[in-house]
């Protein structure tokens, strides 16, 4: 019995495509399946997208310029050895287009409040860090940085642990996001310029001193990553509703991975 790949409902407008055990077996020596699965799943969603003839003739005069395709007949052998019509060279130039489109489309009425909710974690932050695990000198460094008798970059320097003390103790700018919580907060709480007194975390006793604070801004850069935020989530919720056996063929480890090949 022939094997047999079933894309069901889980991707509107295939309902069930039968794969031969040679044609699999070729997808899967070149780990093609799961990339054919995210495509079908992101091509069902815009598929109602439409673009505007000067966007379609934009993205196709992009399309060309990538591909060196400088005269009609190279566009012409370019369709005829990946046997595309010109409406299939359109739909294909378009892709990128109407992927942003949908994004705006589901989710852009959406930023404002999703932005001010993230914000906190999406301001960056620089600050100065020294970290060691020698309980009894911490007291002592921080009374010789706040007396003035040595600046923070020198102790961390010389006492940090941390890869930090290579820049004498300055980290950043990174997002509170990315940054362990009870750290985060604590940096966030601090006055800027301000030596904070020693602080035990896990086995290491560390001091602080915020050097400056960057909030975030709703500028177009962050719409985009907002945005893409939305849609990476709305592709998992898709790629949890496949079935058993499409799961399997996606991979467990694959998700992030084809979500970026196809987006």
């Amino acid at each position: 019995m022939s094997k047999v790949l079933q894309i069901n409902g889980a991707m509107p407008g295939l309902s069930y495509a039968n794969i031969s055990t040679e044609i699999i077996s070729f997808l899967a020596s070149y780990n093609l399946i799961p990339q054919l699965l995210s495509q079908k799943i992101i091509e069902s969603a815009i598929a109602p997208i439409t673009c505007t003839q000067a966007e379609t003739s934009h993205a196709l005069e992009q399309f060309y310029q990538h591909w060196d395709l400088t005269s009609e007949e190279k566009i012409q052998d370019w369709c005829l050895r990946y046997s595309l019509n010109r409406e299939q060279l359109e739909v294909l130039a378009t892709r990128k287009l109407r992927v942003e489109k949908f994004k705006q489309i589901t989710w852009g009425h959406q930023i404002e409040s999703y932005f001010l909710k993230r914000k906190r974690y999406l301001d960056r932050i620089i600050y100065s860090l020294i970290q060691t695990d020698n309980k009894s000198i911490v007291n002592e460094l921080f009374f010789r940085i706040t007396e003035g008798e040595c600046s923070f970059a020198e102790l961390a320097r010389e006492y940090s642990q941390g890869s930090e003390a290579d820049k004498g103790g300055i980290i950043g700018p990174v997002e509170l996001g990315s940054i362990t919580p009870n750290f985060a907060q604590l940096l966030y709480t601090s006055q800027v310029c301000v030596v904070q007194p020693p602080v035990a975390f896990g086995n290491s006793w560390v001091i602080v001193r915020v050097e400056k604070l960057i909030s975030a801004q709703l500028d177009d850069f962050m719409r985009q990553r907002l945005l893409q935020e939305h849609f990476e989530a709305w592709f998992q919720q898709q790629l949890n509703q496949l079935s058993p056996e499409e799961k399997v063929w996606m991979g467990v480890n694959s998700k992030s991975a084809q979500l970026q090949e196809v987006a």
